[in-house]
This record gives C-alpha cells, sequence and structure tokens, in this order.
C-alpha cells in the first residue's frame, strides 16, 4: 500500500465558470486501514454536472464542498488492502469517495461490482446513478406511456442517451433529443436510435422542436431548463408531463435566471411539472438493474462515454463537461 496519493481539493469558490485556479491537486497521506476498512486504488472517477452547485457555499440536498479539503463523488476502484473479511483484496468496488488516488474506508461504505459482467465506467454511468435517473424521471417521474412522443434536451449526455433507449422501451412511439452541434446531432440519430435531433446552437428551439413534433410532445425530461424548458411548455399536449432533472444551462450563473414566461400555459394545458433527486428512488434500483443488465449486453442501452487519462486531468475534464465537451458519460480513468 503507498503512503501517499494525489488528491483534487476545491482551491477557492467559482464565480461563473469554473478555472483550474480553483481547483489543486495535492498529495496526501493514505490512512492505515483499521479493523473493518479497506483502502481502494480508484480506477474510475465520475465527473458529474451537479458537482458545479457543490462548488457554491448554499444549501442544497447534497452538502457543498470544503474549500482546501478534497472534493467526493463516485468511484470504482479496486481493493488493495483490507481489514474486513468481506471485503477481500481485489474486490473491485463502487463508492462515494473519487477525486483522488486512494481511499480508506469502511467496508460498509462500498457496494462490490462485477467489472468481469461490465466494465467498471459502466457502474458510474448506465448502471449506476446516470441510468437509475434516466429510468426513475420516464418510468415514475413523467411516465412514458405507449405511443408516446418525448423530448430529452441535453440528450448527448450521459443521462440523455440512456433515457432516450429507456424512453423506447417504456413505448414511445417518438424519441426527440437536443444537443450541441451538427456532429452530436448526427450521431443522436444515426447512433444512438433518436428519431429526431434538434442543435440548440441554431437558435430558435421551439420552431425546431415544433418541425419534429408537429402533433405536440407528451413527455419532457428537462437536463437544461431556460429556453429549452419554454419551447417544451410551448409544444406540449394536454396532460403532458415533465420531469425536471437538472439546469446545466444556469450552473454557471452568478446571477438569478429568470424563469419560462410561458408558464400559464402549464395552467390551461394541465400540466405536470415534477422535480426529482435520484436518491428518492433508489427502491427502484434493482428493477431497473435487472433490465438494464440486459439492455447494455443486447446494445439497445448505449454505452457511449467519454474518457479522460489521470487525475492530474480531472479539473479540465469537469470544465469541458460544463461546455458540452462529452458525448455520454464523462469519466477520468486512473492508472494503465
Amino acid at each position: 500500500m503507498p503512503e501517499t496519493g494525489l488528491e483534487v481539493h476545491l482551491a477557492s469558490r467559482p464565480v461563473g465558470e469554473p478555472a483550474l485556479s480553483d481547483f489543486a491537486l495535492v498529495q496526501a497521506q493514505v490512512a492505515v486501514p483499521g479493523e473493518g476498512q479497506i483502502v481502494v486504488r480508484n480506477d474510475w472517477l465520475s465527473v458529474d454536472p451537479y458537482m458545479r452547485g457543490r462548488m457554491n457555499d448554499v444549501k442544497s440536498y447534497v452538502p457543498p464542498f470544503k474549500v482546501g479539503e478534497v472534493m467526493d463523488g463516485a468511484a470504482v476502484g479496486t481493493v488493495v488492502e483490507s481489514r474486513a473479511e468481506n471485503i477481500p483484496a481485489g474486490t473491485a468496488v463502487l463508492h462515494q469517495a473519487g477525486w483522488r488516488e486512494y481511499a480508506t474506508l469502511k467496508a460498509s461504505a462500498v457496494q462490490p461490482v462485477d467489472v468481469d459482467g461490465a466494465p467498471g465506467w459502466a457502474y458510474l454511468g448506465v448502471l449506476g446513478m446516470t441510468g437509475l435517473t434516466a429510468y426513475a424521471a420516464l418510468r415514475v417521474v413523467a411516465p412514458v406511456r405507449e405511443g408516446d412522443v418525448v423530448f430529452i434536451s441535453g440528450a448527448a449526455g450521459a443521462v440523455g442517451l440512456a433515457a432516450g433507449a429507456i424512453a423506447r422501451k417504456l413505448g414511445a412511439s417518438r424519441v426527440i433529443g437536443s444537443a450541441g452541434g451538427p456532429e452530436k446531432n448526427r450521431r443522436l440519430v444515426e447512433e444512438f436510435g433518436y428519431d429526431g435531433a434538434i442543435d440548440y446552437r441554431e437558435g430558435a428551439l421551439e420552431k425546431q422542436l415544433r418541425e419534429l413534433a408537429p402533433d405536440g410532445i407528451d413527455v419532457y425530461l428537462d437536463n437544461v431548463g431556460g429556453d429549452h424548458l419554454r419551447a417544451a411548455i410551448s409544444t406540449l399536449n394536454n396532460h403532458g408531463r415533465v420531469a425536471l432533472c437538472g439546469a446545466i444551462s444556469q450552473y454557471n450563473n452568478s446571477e438569478p435566471t429568470p424563469g419560462p414566461d410561458n408558464l400559464m400555459l402549464a395552467v390551461g394545458k394541465r400540466l405536470t411539472l415534477r422535480g426529482f433527486i435520484v436518491s428518492d428512488h433508489f427502491a427502484l434500483q434493482e428493477e431497473f438493474l435487472d433490465s438494464a443488465r440486459g439492455w447494455l449486453a443486447e446494445g439497445s442501452l448505449p454505452d457511449a462515454h467519454t474518457e479522460v487519462a489521470g487525475i492530474e486531468n480531472a479539473a479540465q475534464a469537469f470544465i469541458d463537461l460544463l461546455r458540452g465537451g462529452n458525448v455520454g458519460k464523462m469519466v477520468v480513468r486512473l492508472g494503465s
């Protein structure tokens, strides 16, 4: 077991878009495990949009990162030393002590995963919280019914790619996504099974959405907020459902962003707009995994991801994620 390992610390709270100077790469001691503890060498780190909110010192559903201390998040790694009989050395585990090379943890804080059955990064993506988020959104929060037309913003991202496939599995007749740039939109249709794609960089979102869904949409999964939510409200049919998952277009804003100016349409159309957090839906996890493992094996659940090598590049990967520089799940690979 090494005596030290690299960690990424929050150096300062960003104003607007994070910069590399807001992060610090620190050589830290690796704690010797006590009874019932293990040491994990992280192999894969998760990089997620929600982490931007944790960089602010505001109360939320997840505590903020502390300045001068290691950041954290989901990771998959290999146990290199164990003082816990139920988690022997060599076990691959999922845990929440990412953004570092090594983590000393209680055995109860990790979940063994089968990296022979699926790659380690998948447990941070389509077989992890990303996939469960998409499933909960379209299964429970804004349930997809047979024949529905579904619109998904941030469609080339981790949740968006999973959601496009899951919507189809749940009975959607047509699935439309939005992403930035012609290449992402080409891939949505040609590789990932979307029926149509909107390039939000071209503007006129509502016009583009109506062209792709002339009879309206029934379900909207919102990962972006702002003008996407406005366009969806205008295009939703009566009794349409909206799952409010995120608003990445606003995460770097230093001032409050005005809401959509057409919310009154939600009254006349009797729309349901419901926010949710994936941790509220852990009861669905086994149901989801039972299906998702099969979908992944047969190739109907996209396994696209964007991989960055080295913990020293984790901060840049996070900045790139917020700029839309990923297709699928953004992960950092540690080691060889």
